[in-house]
């Protein structure tokens, strides 16, 4: 018998599973066109689900009266019988095991956003290979093994990714200095992102309608965040710039991005140069809301960081809301917001699903206290997590710097002569790392550092746990403003898919256009995966996104040859997980489209 190791272990690995879970064949007659009735014959595994015995098929394995001819040989392959020396095995030769169950469901849930006929409408026509079909492989890519174009062509080898048409897509090798794939095929794939960003502004409007049918959004509450995202090298001039990094590489080049989230759902983005100021970006988006989306009257929902006083004016005076935090530090109103708490007028806010998971959930309270302006509405929340949080990093910061400031005078004896602005220098390096000026005081006294707490400890301890939430909004409660402004957290949660599921950062496009077109298909990709959590919340299903997307790597699609046969397809059943994520879709045909005659593969 020929096949490869890893095609021999799958399927002997598929039958013995089945002896252990239960699984057993059955034969069911079918019709033919012509008259005659065949019998076929199945795996089948028996199962509980609600106290109620049920049957599933596992696998399809052909016409009774073909096996019957290769049993022998089947046995002998999954029972590793050697064959006698010199008789040469005619059994079953496995040609391609690919991995295909996470191209299946994304295939599934383009459909059910309709992407395939929006690109079709947006990216126009190619000669050879619709751009929609393209467009796929590279967010189904930036979905599962992200690489650059180049890097591409590898996993095309190892996952069956084909058309609609069910062309598989294979990469074509050609070594050019240090570039191993084909420039024809490369230039394909940068078509595709240059037609991807050209039509950008269009597609993200047709998606949110399609989402707003879906699922009924209602675009009164807009949340936005803004992150930075690093080259590796220079990046594109006059758009890769130094600015405030929000990835720890204050050396690196980078860009601005922002994103737009309603009811959860990202529906659009922006990207600026590196040095963009956020507050300054706030006003465009707006803008962009109201003439591209045809948005009115919108509720502003951010990061007191991201705002001014000015952009609140502005928000109020064109009609809209706001709701955002409030700086904690160097914030006067913030103190006097906390001296106006009631003692007696705290409301529990319902827990969320981490803290319901503990055996002794967090707290989190809050209540509303005179803000002193009319028009506004001040909320102050109080959460366990997040003070327990914040105590141990005091903690920390406060042992370090007391350990530093008291070896500093042991350091200052080792020397012959007591340079005071040598010692004061090296007292405030310290009192600034670690934030230890909030918490310690120092001054040189007798020839003598002296260090004690600092005046702002009380402060610090006063303000643990706590955080400020204001807004223009009449008719929100207080719970209501808390769950609204907690849901930026599912933004910054869109920023780490974005920057290290789907691979953004580091960037490595020279080109800004291109660099525009990357963060352009990480978004959609973004907008793919939140559907297919939302498919598995929806059914019950306690899998994450990339942890589904890892059980259907399970799911393979075997070609393989039986003596005196034709070449035949079949789709291995995959883990549990798998499977469960299957039901939870829908998804009952596992089978690739069938290609046209003499068309298997394309470029």
């Amino acid at each position: 018998m020929y096949a490869s190791e890893n095609a021999i272990r799958l399927l002997t690995a598929t039958f013995h599973v089945g002896i252990l879970f239960g699984m057993y064949v059955r034969t069911i007659k079918v019709p033919s066109s012509n008259g005659t009735v065949n019998e076929y014959v199945r795996v089948v595994e028996a199962y509980r689900e609600n106290g109620k015995v049920k049957q599933r098929v596992v696998a399809n394995l052909g016409r009774k009266d073909l096996l019957s001819a290769l049993l022998p040989k089947l046995r002998r392959v999954l029972e590793g019988t050697p064959t006698i020396d010199g008789q040469a095995e005619e059994g079953i030769e496995v040609l391609d095991a690919s991995t295909w169950g996470p191209i299946l469901v994304l295939r599934h849930l383009f459909h059910q956003l309709e992407l395939w006929p929006l690109f079709d409408a947006f990216l126009g026509r190619s000669k050879t290979v619709p751009y929609a079909d393209r467009a796929f492989v590279l967010l189904a890519n930036r979905l599962t093994h992200p690489k650059s174009e180049h890097g591409l062509a590898s996993w095309l080898e190892t996952d069956f990714v084909c058309d609609r048409q069910g062309r598989r897509f294979v990469p074509q090798w050609h070594r050019r200095g240090r570039v191993r794939i084909h420039h024809r095929q490369l230039d394909a794939w940068y078509r595709t992102l240059d037609r991807l960003l050209a039509a950008k502004a269009k597609i993200e409007v047709a998606l949110y309608h399609r989402l707003r049918d879906l699922f009924s959004l209602k675009p009164d509450l807009v949340l936005y965040d803004i992150t930075s995202t690093y080259f590796e090298g220079a990046g594109p001039h006059d758009f890769a710039k130094h600015g405030y990094s929000r990835d720890g590489k204050p050396h690196n080049v980078q860009v601005i991005v922002g994103v737009v989230m309603v009811g959860g759902w990202p529906i659009a983005h922006h990207v600026w140069a590196g040095n963009r100021v956020d507050h300054t970006t706030v006003q465009e988006v707006i803008e962009d809301l109201r003439q591209r989306f045809s948005f009115g009257r919108i509720v502003f929902v951010g990061d007191r960081g991201m705002v001014t006083q000015e952009n609140l004016d502005d928000f109020v005076k064109d009609g809209h809301g706001y709701l955002v935090g409030v700086k904690r530090r160097r914030n006067a109103k913030f103190d006097q917001y906390l001296e106006r708490i009631d003692e007696t007028k705290w409301i529990d806010c319902p827990a969320g699903i981490t803290a319901r998971e503990r055996k002794m959930p967090f707290q989190t309270r809050a209540q509303e206290v005179p803000s002193g302006e009319p028009g506004v509405r001040v909320f102050v929340i109080d959460s366990e997590e997040r003070r327990q949080y914040e105590e141990a990093m005091r903690t920390r910061a406060m042992e370090r710097t007391r350990q530093k400031l008291e070896a500093l005078p042991k350091r200052v004896a080792t020397r012959k002569e007591f340079d005071a602005a040598k010692i004061g220098a090296a007292a405030e390096r310290i009192v600034r790392s670690h934030h230890g000026y909030r918490y310690y005081s120092w001054e040189l006294r007798d020839r003598a550092l002296h260090f004690e707490a600092s005046p702002q400890w009380e402060r610090e301890r006063r303000l643990e746990g706590k955080y400020v939430i204001i807004t223009t909004e009449k008719d929100l409660d207080v719970l209501d403003a808390v769950r609204t402004y907690k849901d930026l957290t599912d933004v910054e949660r869109g920023f780490r898919h974005l920057k290290d599921v789907l691979a953004v950062r580091p960037i490595y496009h020279r080109v800004e256009r291109r660099v525009r077109a990357h963060i352009f298909v990480a978004a959609l990709a973004l907008l793919v995966e939140r559907l297919l959590e939302r498919r598995l919340k929806e059914a019950g299903v306690n899998l994450s996104a990339p942890d589904a997307l890892e059980a259907l790597a399970t799911i393979r699609l075997v070609t393989f040859h039986l003596a005196g046969q034709p070449v035949r397809r079949g789709v291995s059943g995959g883990s549990p997980h798998a499977r469960q994520v299957l039901k939870a879709l829908g998804i009952s045909d596992l089978k690739p489209p069938t290609p046209p005659e003499n068309q298997d593969t394309l470029m």
